[in-house]
């Protein structure tokens, strides 16, 4: 799992993907955030906070994910080496973690910047060092659990094709669903409970989390729809074995 793992790495920062993934997610953050004239702009709020930051992230996250994970699988299929990395002395668990880890760490590796955010906010505060640090933290906390959950549903779309751009909008689609799909049918519940529907989506257990309150049944959640799509791909890979 582990050569997986570091071949995933290497293969990213080997080609301008890896570069290009951070360099966007941060471009984009900074241009909402600092740049352009809007509700995301934290000089225009008055506030010393990222609230806009950890608003503005998860969307910009549906598509950048799924534009990691998309070869994950795809690509191996396309040139055919897919049959020869399932002859390797490894599980096909093994074999899907090692993937979903290699696009888990450099995602990761492309929020770690926007820890300067905090210390700009915290300058900028009146008084300097002025910030709600639990709403911060849990929100990095909630960021990385969601990050977590839209990986595991792009490696599990990637394993779906072998065409890398319906396995990035199959992710989109459900990445989305996850985290929009389930509030946006809540309005239209004919049986008027709503907190229901609203649970089964990420965004109320992100925005749970955001409050600084890091309650267990949020990280459940999240754990548990990573490891849904991890055993969904799992089984998929196995499928494609047969």
């Amino acid at each position: 799992m582990l050569a997986i793992l570091k071949k995933e790495i290497n293969s990213f920062f080997a080609s301008p993907i890896g570069y290009l993934v951070i360099a966007v997610f941060l471009l984009l953050n900074g241009l909402f955030l600092w740049l352009f004239k809007g509700d995301f702009n934290v000089l225009d709020n008055g506030f010393a906070d990222l609230s806009t930051f950890f608003l503005l992230a998860p969307w910009i996250l549906i598509f950048l994910v799924p534009a990691v994970t998309m070869r994950s699988f795809a690509d191996e299929k396309k040139q055919g080496t897919l049959e020869l990395l399932l002859t390797k002395p490894l599980s096909h668990l093994h074999i899907v973690l090692g993937k979903y880890l290699g696009a888990l760490v450099l995602i990761i590796m492309a929020l770690i910047p926007t820890l300067l955010y905090v210390f700009t906010i915290s300058k900028l505060g009146n008084p300097e060092g002025n910030l709600d640090t639990g709403s911060i933290l849990g929100s990095y906390f909630g960021l990385l659990f969601l990050v977590a959950a839209y990986t595991s549903i792009g490696v599990f779309a990637s394993s779906l094709s072998d065409n890398q751009i319906v396995a990035f909008i199959i992710a989109v689609f459900i990445c989305f669903f996850f985290y929009f799909g389930f509030e946006g049918l809540s309005n239209y519940n004919p049986f008027g409970d709503t907190l229901y529907l609203e649970k089964l989506g990420m965004e109320s257990h992100f925005k749970s989390m955001s409050r600084g309150v890091l309650d267990t049944r949020d990280m459940i959640y999240f754990l548990s729809v990573t490891a849904l799509f991890i055993v969904l791909t799992t089984l998929n890979i196995k499928r494609a074995n047969q």
